[in-house]
């Protein structure tokens, strides 16, 4: 029997093994896990800091779920070490034989180098990270209503622990070293827009600044000698690829673990993927790459499709954060002067509202927009199927032109991409729905759809209405 050892059981490592058992019932997997939690959907994270999930609710799997499969999961357990010559890895002093290793071992929190944020290599009292349901705990537990707190960091992490905070009344100040939030999804306008939003929600800004020094139950000092007060610090600073065991075993080893397109390391019996693997076609911090990756190596890994490879991964980054609507896409950063491209803007900050649209050859390349579900929702549609775009390019960027196909839910092709998480179809859910699955938790059960960053719920909501309503009704 082939054996397969997953070390990490983050959402890489969780889906690895669910894309592996439905391929085969009899494969031998083995899963270690550093944290003492069955998986979880580390995309909501902020709801549950928000207090609007509860730490239950975001569960991917549980020990039932292993046992049920025949999964050997050990939870609250670190590999010492990787023997590639005997083909073991080293936990608690035992080694587990492997035929095939997958490391999944994700990412750890990146802590800005101000003075009194690490105390002996740990975070200090009064700060914290916003990367784990432990680390949500941590922070509920400490973030009173009408306490100052400080995020550092203005990315998409930061930005969604931010309007949490301010959901359960902290007084939240959010600190980053760019000038623009967001700066690897957002050009400045939509920066711009993004802060002024989110400032009618209570959350203030220190842009261009850097933490100089943290004075533990007052706040930090800036750069500039601001002082910011603060009974907590939370810190979403952006994350390293968690390396180590790799480094260790002597893999090749970059800014994470090199894989080529089949996600093998340099070594042909260790595979790597999600936030640890370096891949040209991946974007660190997002979940859908490493959902692509775990589905191309669960091909490979059973033989189920031996010539599977994985080619990279087109992101669409939405914002979860309660009050704000964001999506971003493709090549953002294209200037309205660009000569190859067709580039259009429009703004309205007094009402939140931000649209950017990159064409080539009429076809969507780029895209950021705030504030305009049903543009965003016609944008993605485009983006992911590759069409041309309406000729009515401003109608488009205020969501007034609905490609025809796209008029209702029956329009829809069988091919458009509900749910771009699990990357699910349309003609995936009607299967499912017409196999027996008749509400959105039977298809979500089924296809996956909405278990992702649950962006596409209303979308699933609105097929599995059609398809009823469209049910002959037997009197």
């Amino acid at each position: 029997m082939r054996r397969i050892v997953i070390v990490g059981y983050g959402m890489a490592g969780a889906r690895l093994a669910d894309e592996l058992r439905r391929r085969d019932q009899d494969i031998s997997i083995t899963i270690i896990g550093a944290e003492p939690h069955a998986a979880y959907n580390r995309v909501l994270l902020s709801t549950v800091v928000a207090g609007t999930m509860t730490p239950e609710s975001t569960r991917l799997h549980d020990e039932k779920w292993a046992a049920e499969h025949n999964i050997d999961l050990r939870l609250g357990q670190d590999v010492q070490a990787i023997d590639r010559a005997s083909r073991t890895v080293t936990v608690s002093d035992e080694p587990i034989p492997y035929d095939a290793l997958v490391l999944a071992t994700g990412s750890t929190p990146w802590v800005p180098p101000a003075e009194g944020l690490l105390e002996d290599g740990k975070l200090a009292a009064g700060v914290v990270a916003f990367r784990t349901l432990d680390d949500c705990a941590e922070i509920e537990a400490k973030a009173h209503k009408g306490a100052p707190v400080v995020v550092l960091g203005g990315g998409l992490l930061g930005i969604e622990a931010a309007r949490g905070l301010a959901g359960r009344g902290c007084l939240v100040t959010v600190v980053h070293p760019v000038g623009h939030l967001m700066e690897r999804q957002l050009d400045p306008g939509a920066g711009g827009v993004l802060a002024r939003t989110l400032g009618q929600l209570g959350i203030e800004f220190k842009l261009n600044a850097l933490a100089a020094k943290y004075l533990p139950g007052d706040g930090l000092i800036l750069d500039d000698g601001t002082h910011v007060p603060a009974e907590l610090v939370v810190v979403s600073a952006g994350v390293r690829a968690e390396t180590s065991l790799a480094v260790e075993a002597g893999l090749e080893v970059d800014r994470g673990i090199v894989v080529d397109d089949t996600l093998r390391t340099s070594d042909p019996r260790i595979h790597a993927i999600g936030d640890c693997a370096q891949h040209p076609g991946t974007v660190s911090g997002l979940v859908q790459p490493a959902w692509d990756q775990a589905a191309v190596l669960a091909d490979r890994l059973t033989g189920a499709n031996p010539a599977s490879r994985y080619r990279g991964t087109s992101v669409v980054t939405r914002l979860k954060a309660r009050d704000v609507d964001l999506a971003a896409l493709g090549d953002v950063h294209t200037d309205v002067d660009c000569p190859d491209s067709e580039v259009l803007c429009f703004q309205e900050p007094s009402r939140g509202r931000y649209a950017k649209l990159v064409l080539r050859d009429d076809r969507v390349t780029g895209a950021i927009v705030l504030g305009a579900p049903d543009a965003a929702a016609t944008i993605t549609q485009l983006y992911d199927r590759g069409i041309p775009a309406p000729t009515d390019r401003l109608a488009l960027l205020l969501g007034r032109a609905l490609p025809a196909e796209a008029a209702s839910p029956a329009d829809l092709p069988s091919s458009a991409v509900i749910c771009r998480c699990n990357t699910v179809s349309k003609g995936q859910i009607v299967s499912a729905w017409r196999a027996g699955a008749e509400t959105v938790p039977e298809i979500a059960q089924a296809t996956r759809a909405t278990t992702g960053c649950g962006g596409c719920k209303d979308a699933v909501c609105g097929l599995v209405d059609w398809l009823s309503a469209s049910q002959p009704q037997i009197a």
